[in-house]
């Protein structure tokens, strides 16, 4: 039996085991020591906490509500470590998620994520199509000439994708997902999150 702590990420109450907790307070106090002379420091803080939140809230488990070490750290990972620059802002490693970084000079960049939400399967065309600016049509079209000339390979392809790519944090402002979408969604998570297990265990 491990104690469960109730944290507040940008006002909004999540559960963490302990030590996954523990990590948090961490990671957040060292965020915040780096943005001690930054003026935008209230804000960025917000925003890291939740890019993390969304983060956590994609390595959950169906039915799981409680964020346990194994979901948090590739999350903190994910959202990267704050680098503060002598001479400008804030900012956060290069891999960190969108809308979860300090403002920055520079152009923010685009991670590549699946969009479930407007996706026909799993979001990977729409997840590519953000990603490289293309119009989502023209990569559909594309994926199925790949269908035709790989002799059913691309379905391959786009199975390890949907397993190895993140999921962009669902939009409320968006409509729901389809149930397609949202099945694979959850099925993606699901695998990734047994297939930590074994790793780990």
């Amino acid at each position: 039996m491990k104690r469960v702590i109730t944290a507040s990420l940008n006002r909004n109450p999540y559960q963490f085991e302990e030590d996954a907790y523990l990590r948090l307070e961490a990671w957040l106090a060292e965020a915040s020591e780096r943005l001690a002379g930054d003026p935008d420091r209230t804000e960025i803080l917000a925003d890291l906490e939740q890019a993390i939140a969304d983060q956590c809230t994609q390595r959950l488990r169906p039915h799981q509500q409680v964020v346990t070490l194994e979901e948090l750290q590739p999350a903190l990972d994910q959202v990267g470590r704050v680098e503060t620059a002598e001479a400008g802002p804030a900012t956060a490693a290069p891999d960190a998620a969108p809308g979860g970084t300090a403002a920055t000079a520079a152009p923010q960049t685009v991670t590549l994520q699946q969009v479930t939400q407007g996706a026909w399967i799993s979001g990977v065309c729409l997840g590519l199509a953000r990603y490289s600016g293309i119009d989502p049509t023209l990569i559909r079209a594309l994926a199925l000439v790949l269908l035709f000339i790989t002799g059913g390979g691309m379905i391959l392809l786009y199975a390890v994708l949907m397993l190895v790519v993140p999921f962009a944090p669902l939009d409320p402002a968006l409509p729901p997902a389809g149930t397609i979408p949202a099945k694979c969604r959850e099925a993606a998570l699901y695998l990734r999150a047994k297939f930590a297990t074994l790793t780990t265990g």
